[in-house]
Parts: C-alpha cells; structure tokens; sequence
C-alpha cells in the first residue's frame, strides 16, 4: 500500500489541496492507520512550533542557533524521498513541504536540546497514538444513553502521574492540564491509561474545554439517533479536531457552541 508523503499531510493539514485530491487523501487516512498517526504527529509538531515561537516572544530569548544547525545538519543527511501517493505538481507546493520540514526539524531539536526542568505548560492537543490509540468498552448505544449524563471519572494522583511521564511531562505543571480521556466515559470510553493523556487548558485554542462541547454534540447525536456510537468513537479517538469542525461547521473553536443545534454529518 502507498503512503502519503508528509508533505501531502501537511497539505492537507492546512487545507492546500486541491478537491479530488483532497477527497483521495481523506479516504486514504479513513483506511490507513500509519499515515493517520504521521499526520497527528506533523500536527503536533506544528503546534509545539508555535508555542515556542510564543515562549521566545513573550521571553525575549535569543534565536536557537544551536538547534538550527543541528537541523542544518539533519535535513543535508536525508536522502530523497520515495514515490508519494501523489504526483508532484506544483513548486509552490514544494515550497510549503519544505517549510513544513523545517518546522518540524526545529521542533524536534528543540525538544531535544530544551532540559525538562524548564517545561511549564506544552501545547498537547491530540494526544500521540502510539501512547494513547484510545480504549471503548462493549456497549451498545442503548446502554451507554441509559447512563445519567455526568462529569468524567476522576482520574487517580498514581495513574495522572503515569500519564505525564509517559509524555515526558513529569515536570510539568500538573494544574495546567486535564488528564482528559480521548473517547470520553459519556460515548462508552474505558478507565483505561490507553484512553488518556494530558491535554492543555490553556496553551492551544483546541484545548479540554473545546474537546468538552464536543463530547456533548456527539452524545446528543448518538442518544438522539442521528450518529452511530462505534462511528463517534471511532471520530473521536481518530482526530477530536477534525471532528470538531465537521460536527460545528467552523474552523475555529466556537466561544460558545450551542449543543441543541442540530448537526448534520
């Protein structure tokens, strides 16, 4: 099976492709697993860029000359990349792969080089898939709408501090995050450490509060008939952001989205 390359996730990421090959590289992502996760982690990366790119200008630090070299160094060692999913067309696009590359280049040296002491809050808005795929239990939709719509279980101090170490977060500030369940307990998440992970309140627009309003969109659809629960976990635990702009219809996190609104799929 062909892959997408990352510089059509990354394309598609920022919605730079055009409509057939947008729908090839969405169906493509429905059925591959793998090219699933490199996207999460292309947008990770992109974020984490942005946070520190925020760090240094709230701060006033100096450029990182250091990890750019090293990124210099890494990117002149890659050897060119295998035929993508794709034929290439256009320059331009080159151009914004390139970019991409370097993004996620310093984002990685930085992670390397930056000492763990210093992290405060990081900006984890999808959580990484190999750490946290997401877990359900075996319930039917009947069951999991039985259930009183009430807040996520609480998450114990051991299994919270677990979850941080796993992202390497064990210094962070633990006030600063949500140890957020991926398929939330309300669509028949599990109490497992495979469905959670540590997802910032405040260092990204998409942060729990967000995920929340669409936790509740979603249950509201599956109780009311109009979205089928494996389908909700499955969006959910795939990409809760994407899943966030199809069921509102925006690009941007609402300040105050109406659950009764009715949602087409």
């Amino acid at each position: 099976m062909n892959h997408l390359s990352d510089r059509h996730l990354l394309l598609n990421l920022e919605g730079e492709l055009p409509a057939y090959e947008k729908k090839i590289a969405r169906e493509h992502l429905e059925a591959c697993w793998k090219c699933r996760a490199r996207s999460r982690e292309l947008e990770n990366a992109i974020t984490d860029f942005i946070g520190i790119q925020q760090e240094e200008l709230t701060t006033g630090a100096p450029p990182a000359a250091g990890p750019r070299a090293l990124l210099k160094a890494r990117l002149s060692q890659i050897p060119p990349a295998a035929p993508s999913f794709f034929r290439t067309r256009w320059a331009g696009h080159l151009a914004i792969a390139a970019c991409g590359l370097l993004v996620l280049g310093f984002v990685l040296a930085r992670t390397a080089l930056r000492p763990q002491e210093s992290l405060s809050t990081v900006a984890v808005s999808i959580p990484d898939s190999r750490l946290t795929p997401g877990a359900a239990l075996l319930e039917s939709r009947q069951d999991v709408c039985a259930q009183s719509r009430s807040n996520n279980k609480i998450v114990s101090v051991a299994l919270q501090k677990k979850v941080f170490e796993e992202y390497g977060l064990a210094r962070a500030t633990p006030q600063a995050y949500e140890v957020d369940y991926l398929v939330t307990p309300a669509l028949g998440g599990a109490d497992d450490i495979h469905n959670l992970w540590p997802h910032s309140y405040s260092a990204t627009v998409w942060n729990a509060q967000v995920k929340d309003a669409l936790e509740d969109r979603l249950r509201e659809m599956v109780c009311g008939g109009n979205l089928d629960l494996t389908e909700a976990q499955r969006e959910i635990a795939t990409n809760w952001i994407a899943a966030y702009k199809k069921y509102f219809h925006t690009d941007q996190p609402l300040s105050k989205p109406v659950i009764g609104q009715s949602a087409q799929q």
